[in-house]
This record gives structure tokens, sequence and C-alpha cells, in this order.
């Protein structure tokens, strides 16, 4: 292979395009030694011996994030050395692998897609099967409507946490920017939660990915509107102006900005009432006083679209940036 080709393809936004494109065509590689599960596995074995040591508080939380990302980073980091001093390639396949690994657009949409076949159905059993593939919150006393605005609740974040925010850290830092944002979302999920067990031992990592979302988030807030101007049945100048006004309405500094903004595009109320371990987390509306509350199946097929085209701009954005300014990632591999 001759150098300028090499050059090509390891040029980041050629990788982008790579890793884009393995996740719109394949989804989300589904096996025991997916990276997040092994990330995962070892945040919880982390965790166990935290705990058993009595370090279940604040400080125990900031070691577990600190050892976490250190021991991830430290293996990432030595695996690509290794194939880089064999062949520049094999180092290319293990980014753009990981890479792949980090973005959930696709399976985001599918699971969206199957949500809205049951409640065409009118199917509630089947519809709270598949929305509580998608939340983290209770569903026993959903009825259809709340399931719909579940789904394009879940659609609007995840597409911050799971596509913007990974291509972001991607454009500056990197596959160890895609790396060290998936390592803290996953400590926010597991960790992150306020109730008895980990309001103080997930802390840290509850703040830490705050502040990595904080950029992304309102980065999705203007792909969010813009995409919805160029949608058929979408009001792209309301999106903007409901993410505006509404994105402080919900506890979490980031997610109120991606699920007001779906709300106005679809002229829908979304959030309402949500229950968590029994328990009313919240009940505030985002959305336009008048327009009706839940979703149904029609909105999430345009919430899919919707989030699809922001995604698309989202990944054309960033390739630009990196192969016209010239700009290269801090820890390119």
């Amino acid at each position: 292979m001759n150098i300028e080709l090499a050059e090509i393809l390891t040029h980041p936004a050629t990788m982008l395009v790579a890793i884009f494109g393995l996740d719109l065509l394949f989804g989300d590689p589904v096996y025991r030694f997916h990276p997040v599960r092994l990330i995962g596995n070892l945040l919880g074995w982390y965790e166990t011996k935290l705990r058993k040591i009595r370090l279940d508080g604040k400080f125990g939380g900031i070691i577990l994030v600190l050892i976490l990302l250190g021991s991830v980073l430290l293996i990432f980091l030595s695996i690509s050395h290794f194939l880089a001093s064999l062949h520049w390639s094999l180092s290319w396949f293990w980014s753009v692998y990981l890479g792949w690994s980090f973005l959930a657009l696709r399976d985001l949409l599918v699971h969206a897609k199957h949500v809205a076949e049951a409640l065409k159905n009118d199917d509630l059993p089947e519809s709270k099967k598949q929305v509580g593939m998608l939340i983290g919150r209770d569903t026993k006393q959903m009825d259809l409507n709340a399931c719909g605005r579940a789904t394009v609740e879940s659609v609007s974040e995840n597409l911050n946490d799971g596509v913007i925010a990974p291509l972001f850290y991607f454009c500056f830092f990197g596959i160890a920017g895609m790396l060290v944002f998936k390592i803290l979302s996953t400590l926010d999920s597991m960790v992150g939660y306020r109730n008895e067990r980990y309001q103080n031992f997930g802390w840290c990592a509850a703040k830490l990915d705050d502040i990595l979302s904080w950029i992304p988030a309102r980065i999705s807030w203007l792909l969010l509107s813009g995409s919805a101007v160029l949608i058929p049945g979408l009001a792209g100048i309301n999106a903007f102006k409901v993410g505006w006004q509404d994105y402080a309405k919900l506890p979490s500094p980031n997610a109120g900005w991606c699920e007001a903004t779906a709300a106005g595009a679809l002229r829908i109320k979304l959030c309402g009432p949500i229950w968590r371990e029994g328990k009313l987390a919240h009940d505030y509306w985002l959305g336009d006083a008048n327009d009706r509350e839940g979703a149904t199946f029609q909105d999430i097929h345009r919430m899919n679209k919707l989030a699809l085209t922001s995604a698309f701009f989202g990944a054309g954005i960033s390739g630009s940036f990196l192969w016209f300014s010239g700009f290269v990632p801090f820890f390119s591999t």
C-alpha cells in the first residue's frame, strides 16, 4: 500500500466515516466481550472491592472513577501501541472497532421502532416491554401515550449521549476522547443514581458526566432544531424556542435541551409523571401548554427521522471540520 493511501485511511475524517458507516450498517455489536460490557464488568468488580473496605462514600466514588479511567486507558493505549508496532493497519482496525462500539444510533432507532410497532397494534404489555429496554424507570403505571413519550424522550436524549457527544470528543481527542466519555457515561448509568445507595458513591461520576455532556447537549439542541426545519411536518423554529425555554425544567443540566427540543419539533408535551422505584420522581411537562400530551407511533417514526437527520448533520460537520481544517485530534492513534 502506498504512503498516500495510508495517509488517507488514517486521516481522522476517514476514520469517522468508517465508524459512522459501520454503526448505520450493522448497529452496535452485541456479544460477551463488547468493550462497554467489559468496562461495566470491571466497574462492578471495583465497586465490590471498594465497598468491602467501606469506601462507599464520596471519596470511594472518586477513587472508583480514577482507577477505572486509569486502568481502561492503560489497557487501550498498551494495545494500540503494541498493534502499531506490528503494523499501522492493525492499530487502525483496533481504533475503528472501538469507535464503532462507542456509537449507538442504529440500535436506538431500531428499539424505538419496536415500541412504535407495539403502539400501532395497541399492545400495551409489549409496549411496556419494549420501552423498558430504552429507559431506566418504572413502566408499570404507563399507558400507551406514556410509552410513546418515554420513547421519544429516550431517542432525543440518547442521540446526544450515544452519537453527538462521542463524535464531538472524537473530533478533539480521537478514539481516546470517545473512550473517556464512554467510561464516564457508563459510570453514570451504573452508579450515578440519586438514591440511598449511590447518592454519595456516584456523586463524582454523575458530576463528571454532566460536565462532559454540557457542550454536546447544546450542540444537539441546534442540530435537532436545524434538522426539524428541513423535515416536512416538523416545526424547526418551535423546536429551537421550546428547547431554549424549557430545558431548565428538568433536574438534569443536559437532558432538557434534547427532550424539550424534541417536544417543540413534534408539537407535543413530553415528560410528565415519571416513576422510579415506585415513587414519583417528577411531574414536569416540556412543550407548549396547548400541545397534546404523550406520543403516538407516528410521533416515534418522526422522532427517528429527526434523530437520523441530526446525526448525519453532526457526522458531516465533524468530518468536514477534520478534513478541511487540518486539525489533528489530541491523542490521535
